[in-house]
């Protein structure tokens, strides 16, 4: 029988659902003790995966870069590879990061506040990209839309998040 709080997305239950159980096996946390390292060792990083992994020929992918752009712009992994690039070590956390702790409980990944991790990232920034497309005034945000598929809340979807 499916778990009734499901369908409105919260859970007033302090014990883990059967959801965010079957999500716990498909993901990990960092092990907070790792947040000695200033990079997080490989294989230690979060991992919170939301669809299925898309399996991706790399000669046939493409970067569009559109929208509210003067110049849109469809990139090949090698057209990246050839632009000047830059690495940083760049933290990223998840933005449900503690939501365990938070009543009623979104039913997601029961993070407490590992979902956390800093590693070196190389390639050509995101701002020459953008401005080689020239967004137009009143551009507001960027929208990324990945190639993972999946089912949430019965609605088949991409995976997208958009950054202001």
């Amino acid at each position: 029988m499916a778990n009734p709080e499901a369908t409105h997305g919260v859970s007033t239950s302090p014990d883990v659902s059967l959801d965010e159980l079957q999500l716990a096996v498909r993901n990990h946390s960092l092990p907070l003790e790792a947040l000695r390292y200033a990079i997080t060792p490989i294989g230690l990083h979060y991992l919170l995966i939301h669809f299925d992994i898309p399996r991706v020929d790399p000669s046939e992918w493409r970067l569009v870069v559109g929208g509210h752009v003067r110049a849109p712009l469809t990139l090949t992994l090698d057209d990246l590879k050839r632009r000047p690039a830059v690495t940083r070590a760049v933290t990223l956390e998840c933005a449900g990061n503690g939501r365990a702790n938070l009543s009623p409980r979104p039913l997601s990944q029961p993070w407490l506040f590992e979902a956390v991790g800093t590693a070196e990232w190389t390639g050509t920034p995101l701002r020459t990209l953008l401005e080689a497309a020239g967004p137009l005034d009143g551009a507001v945000d960027v929208v990324f839309t990945g190639l993972d598929r999946g089912v949430q809340g019965g609605i088949e979807q991409q995976y997208e998040r958009s950054l202001m």
